[in-house]
């Protein structure tokens, strides 16, 4: 089973596709989509196309995303909350099952503490994909600490246990 994590920002997406093989989970691609265009709808359009590459190539059996969480600044909680609109329906759209799950959820699921820090979840998310000890980019961690939730959470929901 293939999962692709999201996590959501409205120029920079991390993503994070893993593959879960005799009950170990193995780091099968990851990385940033960068949004370049200037204008809303560009942009959109940009972020779109970007989830349809990796979609195409990872052929995940389900997608992962985190939902928003409160935000002070109202304008970057709307942009955020486009940009995610995006790309659930773009997931939606590859007829691709989405699971969705709050940061707490997701930081409870890698780290045992849903009050984990970004450094802990990252930590956990190489300790668990055996990743070799260097920085992850905090978006990129947090994509793949979604995929690893998911890919529980898909097995769970389909009434698989291993």
């Amino acid at each position: 089973m293939i999962t692709l994590g999201i996590d959501p920002g409205s120029t920079r997406v991390g993503y994070g596709a893993v593959r879960k093989e005799r009950g170990v989970l193995v780091h099968l691609e990851s990385g940033l989509l960068l949004v370049r265009s200037s204008g809303k709808n560009e942009r959109l359009t940009e972020l779109s196309a970007s989830l349809h590459g990796v979609l195409a190539r990872v052929k995940p059996d389900c997608v992962g995303i985190e939902k928003l969480y409160f935000s002070k600044n109202q304008k970057t909680a709307l942009e955020v909350a486009q940009a995610r609109g995006v790309l659930l329906y773009t997931a939606a759209g590859a007829g691709v099952p989405i699971l969705e799950f709050t940061p707490k959820e997701v930081k409870l699921a890698v780290t045992g503490d849903g009050n984990a820090t970004k450094a802990a979840v990252a930590a956990m998310v190489a300790r668990f994909l055996r990743l070799p000890p260097r920085k992850l980019v905090d978006d990129v961690s947090d994509a793949l600490a979604v995929a690893i939730t998911a890919s529980h959470g898909a097995l769970y929901r389909a009434g698989v246990r291993r």
